[in-house]
């Protein structure tokens, strides 16, 4: 875990644009798949909401280890979805998706306490141009400290998961050695995350003005949100990549080079 200069996040996010050039239909399939998987678990009744966080990191694993068959010049399949379920790593990953479980809840008991209730029922309700929602500023600096904050401990846990797959770390020490990686390079996350935020909302920004609030605008937004979930995916395979060294496994021929 050597000092990066804070460009590297930059570099990622390009290293992450060319893996998904090289496969884009079969990563936006794993994409939709894990978004239906998780929506089916979710409306599960009772325990169904906690159950899709704790699958969180095994369903992550299915993007870090298509990314390295995409860099080893092979085709990704639909069995890469499971990579995360299968034994022996099925267990450790829940652990880890327990620790995100808990982040989850610290983070929903404090969105509880740092917004009036009244907030959400403001902005849940149909707009009225002749009697707009007061909203109070405290409660839009809270609602966008908990966001900042939610996307902090998303990124610091985004390396646990790889380092139980691929090192077989227990998931404490995973989640240790994930936690510093990130901390340690910070302003290289930064700038990734800048550089992604940039980018979005300035294609979205064009959009938005070309094509108006028609509905092919919405749905051209909704796209490039996928679109751009998949880039940070990717993005993210080429940190651990740089931070953690290549994992190693079955040599194959066609390697996609990232240095360049």
């Amino acid at each position: 875990m050597n000092n990066m200069p804070a460009i590297t996040g930059w570099n990622w996010l390009k290293q992450g644009t060319g893996l998904f050039r090289k496969q884009p239909a079969a990563l936006t399939t794993l994409l939709f798949a894990n978004i239906l998987f998780s929506l089916l678990i979710s409306a599960v009744p009772l325990l169904g909401k906690m159950v899709a966080v704790v699958l969180i990191p095994s369903f992550s694993m299915a993007f870090m280890k298509a990314c390295l068959m995409i860099e080893n010049g092979e085709r990704v399949t639909p069995p890469v979805l499971l990579t995360g379920f299968r034994k022996p790593v099925i267990g450790p990953l829940c652990k880890i998706g327990l620790i995100y479980l808990g982040a989850s809840l610290l983070l929903t008991l404090l969105t509880k306490v740092a917004i009036d209730p009244s907030f959400w029922q403001q902005v849940s309700q149909p707009v009225d141009p002749a009697a707009p929602p007061q909203v109070q500023a405290s409660d839009l600096l809270a609602m966008f400290g908990i966001f900042l904050l939610d996307v902090a401990v998303l990124i610091a846990l985004a390396f646990a998961a790889p380092l139980t797959y691929w090192q077989q770390m227990g998931p404490g020490k995973a989640t240790f050695y994930s936690f510093f990686a990130v901390l340690k390079s910070a302003r290289v996350f930064i700038v990734l995350l800048m550089a992604w935020f940039a980018i979005f909302f300035g294609i979205c920004f064009i959009v938005a003005l070309v094509l108006g609030g028609t509905s092919l605008a919405r749905v051209a937004i909704m796209w490039l949100i996928f679109l751009f979930v998949l880039l940070l995916q990717c993005a993210m395979y080429a940190g651990y990549r740089q931070i953690f060294g290549k994992p190693v496994e079955m040599p194959a021929t066609g390697r996609v080079n990232l240095d360049k």
